[in-house]
């Protein structure tokens, strides 16, 4: 069972050890953008491009090219979610070659590919010319595109910040795992964030790695079941840590995303995040949990909005996976529409106008999902 903890963070500096409350951001309640047309079938033109991967068969990755309303099946891929990341330029993608066994780089469009390691169990980009790997004993290293390879000391390290030094690590406290911050070149430097609780754990760099979104459970009584959860966000240069959310006094209980951690989307230019919000009817995160809507959160101001035109039961152990559009004005996401007769589609998102457009039908849940697995830029 998971103990009632303290809405407080310790923040550890190398010989000064704070107790301090995050900062809350000032709120007016959630703004509804709710516009009065509903989901809509795109036209021969559509307010953004670039391209998407998904998967519209159990065999292949898949382009779809915004612009042109066109898909085709990338040869020698295999449908991916979490194993394809894409590069800070959204130019190229890391993926897994299910031929060769070996992750390898290319283009969005499928040309120029190229290998980056034969032995590993993830890769992912830490900046734009190096890839942090995870190799299948959980030690990882910095591997340069001279070849070069830096170790770090990887131990209880979850996530590593992209460009830096901090790192998400798990500890065992008792009965129960927590998290923090700590600076992997310095283990001294931490900044605590409390219990680390299933369902209640989504988390995200920022694109640039300067910061660090992160859920937290909320506890207003004296048990061992949130009442909700809140996002916040910790910046390990001045270890500040600020609440972005106040949905507690808006929903009650509800939480931010799903089972999977690491899935709550940072707009391209780092001014916003996606996530969904899943309402719950009790306490239970998984037997009470019932709609979830998409949410998005100003980093700056904590405005935040609720975008009303569509919400998925589908959302235990996760809701679909959100992707940003290059230019941070839309977001695409595949899903099926309660009580049509449509197969799952690929829809998308204008965060402006709060309008759902239908891209494409047909998305193959491969995966156990009709998820997306990225939105880049084509070759140029």
């Amino acid at each position: 069972m998971y103990r009632r903890l303290p809405v407080l963070l310790m923040i550890i500096g190398c010989s000064l050890v704070l107790l301090v409350a995050p900062t809350v951001k000032a709120q007016i309640g959630i703004r509804n953008l709710c516009p009065v047309t509903g989901i809509e079938v795109r036209g021969p033109t559509y307010e953004t491009g670039g391209i998407i991967l998904t998967s519209f068969d159990r065999y292949n990755l898949w382009v779809y090219d915004v612009e042109r309303d066109r898909r085709y099946p990338l040869p020698e891929t295999f449908p991916c979610t979490y194993n394809c990341r894409l590069s800070p330029d959204m130019r190229w993608l890391l993926y897994f070659n299910d031929l060769t066994n070996a992750y390898n780089r290319m283009r969005l469009d499928g040309t120029q590919r190229s290998l980056v390691s034969e032995y590993a169990s993830t890769v992912d980009w830490w900046s734009a010319d190096t890839w942090l790997v995870w190799t299948p004993g959980r030690n990882a290293y910095l591997l340069r595109s001279d070849g070069a390879r830096d170790p770090i000391d990887a131990a209880g390290v979850v996530s590593v910040q992209p460009g830096g030094t901090w790192g998400l690590v798990l500890e065992a406290r008792g009965d129960r795992f927590e998290r923090a911050l700590v600076n992997l070149s310095d283990r001294t430097q931490r900044i605590d964030l409390g219990v680390d609780l299933a369902y209640f754990d989504d988390y995200g760099w920022s694109p640039d790695g300067t910061r660090f979104a992160y859920v937290a459970p909320i506890f207003t009584n004296d048990d061992d079941l949130p009442d909700g959860s809140e996002l916040l966000v910790a910046t390990p240069a001045d270890g500040s840590v600020v609440q972005l959310t106040r949905l507690l006094e808006s929903y009650g209980t509800a939480r931010i995303n799903g089972l999977a951690a690491g899935e709550l989307r940072w707009s391209p230019d780092g001014r916003e995040i996606a996530f969904w919000l899943v309402d719950l009817g009790g306490f239970d995160p998984v037997e009470t949990a019932l709609g979830a809507t998409i949410h998005i959160v100003d980093v700056e101001s904590g405005a935040t909005q609720k975008y009303c035109h569509f919400t998925t039961e589908t959302n235990t152990p996760n809701p679909p996976r959100l992707v940003w559009s290059p230019d941070s004005t839309h977001i695409a996401f595949g899903a099926d529409i309660p009580g049509d007769e449509k197969p799952n589609l690929l829809l998308a998102l204008s965060i402006e106008t709060g309008i759902f457009t239908i891209l494409s039908e047909g998305i193959y849940p491969a995966l156990g999902a009709p998820d997306v697995a990225a939105w880049g830029l084509p070759p140029g």
